[in-house]
Order: C-alpha cells, then structure tokens, then sequence
C-alpha cells in the first residue's frame, strides 16, 4: 500500500475515480477476496503504483462489496481493470496480466509532454485565455509534431479567429488516412474558406441579387460566402431558395452544401432542425 494506491467505493467513486483521472489517469481495480487470479496481480498494480509516483492512481474496489459499481461499468469477470482519463472509460483488460503487460498498458496512458501542453491548453481555453492557450498548443507541436490532437485544437483556435489561411496550413500535414470525424469537420470548413475565396464579397453579391432576384448562380454563391463567414442562418436560407427554384446543377450543388452545414453548426440543434424539416418539404 502507497499514497498512490487506495480502496474506494460506490459513494467516493465519483471524487476518487472520475474527478481524479482529470489531472492523472486512474486505473480501478475490480478484485474480490476469493479471486486467486486477483491475488497475483494486485501487488504488480501497487508495486507499479509506487514505483511511478503519482504518474498514475490505482483504486480498489472490492465487487463483492460495491456490486453497483460492478454493474454499472459492465465488470464480468475479475481482476477487471479499468483506466479512466479525463472522467472517461480509456481502456482497460481482464485477468492478471504479467508485470510487463501492465507496464505497457500503463505506458499507453501516461500523457507525453506535449499532451501535457495540450491539456493546460485546453484548460486555458475553458478560462478564455486563447493566447495562452495557443502558446502551449503551438509548444506541444514542437515537441510532437504527429500530435494531432493538437493540431487540430490549434486549428480550431486559428479558425476562431478568422487566421483560415493559417488554419489550413496547420492542418496540411495530417494524412487523409488518419483523419477521424472531428478533422474531417476541419477539413470541410477549409475547403469552404477555400473555395470563397474565389467569390465577390458578400456585399457584392448581395446587390447582384438586389437588382435580379432570380439571378440563382450569385444566390448559391452568396451561400457559399457565407457558410465560409459562419453566418449559417442567411446562408441557409440562400441556400433552401436555390433548392426551391431550380431542377439542375444549382440545386444540387445548394443542396450538398446545405448538408455539409447541418454538420457544422451541430451546435445550434434549433436552426439544424428547422432547416432539415424544410429542405426535406422542398425536395419531395
């Protein structure tokens, strides 16, 4: 038993386990007094608690005592050990693994230096502080340059201040193959910006449409623009007025840029709703 090592349960689970592995990874121990698989690795998990000093926590939970801890993380057979980072389900194993096997499971958890930086970044962000928070972000990627984690966190950070071109060049050195939900996201904003570039301001447009309301091509263009300004509601609406009056290319076009926009301003569920319940009117 160490600092590092300690028993838990259903009422501290919450202190000890979840708001802990905010600041460290947590592995949690599942193990009854009758399990013999559960003798031999508990003292590789202390040994290895004390040995790392502090890199890592360890917390025991008898399941005999605490079957609704059990249950609640889908414990089927013990030892059962789970790691929790950032009050989330990371990764865990069943049986007594040998004293390497954990050290390499262990291993897979501790943060690197750089994505220590991006996680003080991250907090930085949640205080307001975006400058700060681009220091560390920009740190970690001299560190760690595949991080990609960070880099699209930085990304996000230069595209929230409109530096696009700067956002696109930061996300360059990510391979297509690696691109998870959230890069691809990135990437669609980008290419929108992109594209934009090549069309008139939008108060250009905008008088264009002024004296020929039925000019469609500098509507679906004034959509364009706008989606690539974050202005989602006009830029819908532009957009649902090209699907509405044309049968061709036009409509087609606004339509698939429509949909690349339900999936950027996920945020504003409302505004998403209204205009998927809308194109779906105007399209059958």
């Amino acid at each position: 038993m160490n600092t590092y090592s300690f028993e838990t349960g259903t009422e501290a689970f919450e202190r000890d386990v979840l708001q802990a592995s905010q600041k460290v990874p947590v592995l949690v121990d599942f193990w009854a007094p009758w399990c013999a698989p559960c003798r031999v690795l508990k003292p590789i998990l202390e040994k290895l608690a004390g040995e790392y000093q502090g890199r890592f926590l360890l917390a025991k939970v008898n399941s005999d005592d605490h079957p609704q801890l059990s249950a609640r993380f889908g414990v089927r057979g013990i030892p059962n050990v789970k790691a929790f980072v950032d009050g989330k389900l990371a990764d865990e194993f069943t049986g007594a693994l040998p004293e390497a096997g954990v050290r390499a499971f262990i291993d897979r958890l501790i943060p690197t230096p750089g994505e220590k930086l991006r996680r003080t970044a991250r907090a930085f962000v949640t205080q307001g502080d975006f400058d700060e928070a681009e220091r560390h972000l920009r740190s970690a990627l001299e560190l760690e340059p595949a991080n990609h984690a960070a880099r699209l966190d930085l990304v996000e950070l230069l595209l929230a201040k409109n530096s696009h071109a700067e956002a696109d060049e930061m996300f360059a050195p990510i391979p297509e193959r690696e691109r998870d939900e959230r890069a691809e996201r990135l990437y669609s904003v980008l290419a929108l910006w992109k594209r934009s570039q090549q069309l008139p301001p939008v108060e250009e447009l905008e008088a264009k449409l002024a004296a020929n309301p039925d000019d469609l091509p500098a509507r679906l263009a004034l959509g364009e623009r706008l989606v690539a300004d974050k202005r989602y509601e006009p830029a819908l609406a532009a957009l649902l007025e090209v699907v509405r009056r044309d049968r061709g290319a036009l409509r087609t076009s606004a339509r698939k840029l429509m949909v690349e926009v339900f999936s950027l301003a996920e945020g504003q569920a409302d505004l998403v709703n209204e205009y998927r319940k809308l194109l779906a009117g105007a399209l059958y």
